[in-house]
């Protein structure tokens, strides 16, 4: 089945990280991605904590792209297993 978007969950500035969803069905999957790997995939300086949501926003494509790609690889982590991307994900 085709994962597609779900929804911003939350910037948690202490792990540094965005929390999203996507769905496969009416399944929910715990997503998450660091606050660096954002930056870096906007090559410019870091953003403000209150700008993270709009950052996610725009780069929400890319992210929810490399997200599916660990998801038919079964590339969980956690618990409840989910899909955590890292720069090195985006990375050729």
């Amino acid at each position: 089945m085709t994962l597609t978007s779900g929804r911003f969950i939350s910037h948690e500035y202490d792990r540094m990280i965005v929390r999203f969803s996507m769905h496969d069905g009416t399944r929910e999957v715990p997503c998450a991605i660091s606050t660096s790997a954002m930056d870096d995939l906007e090559r410019g300086p870091q953003v403000r904590p209150e700008q993270r949501e709009a950052q996610f926003t725009r780069l929400r494509d890319r992210i929810e792209a490399r997200a599916a790609s660990k998801y038919h690889a079964t590339e969980f982590e956690g618990t409840p297993p989910g899909i955590v991307l890292r720069g090195i994900d985006f990375r050729p």
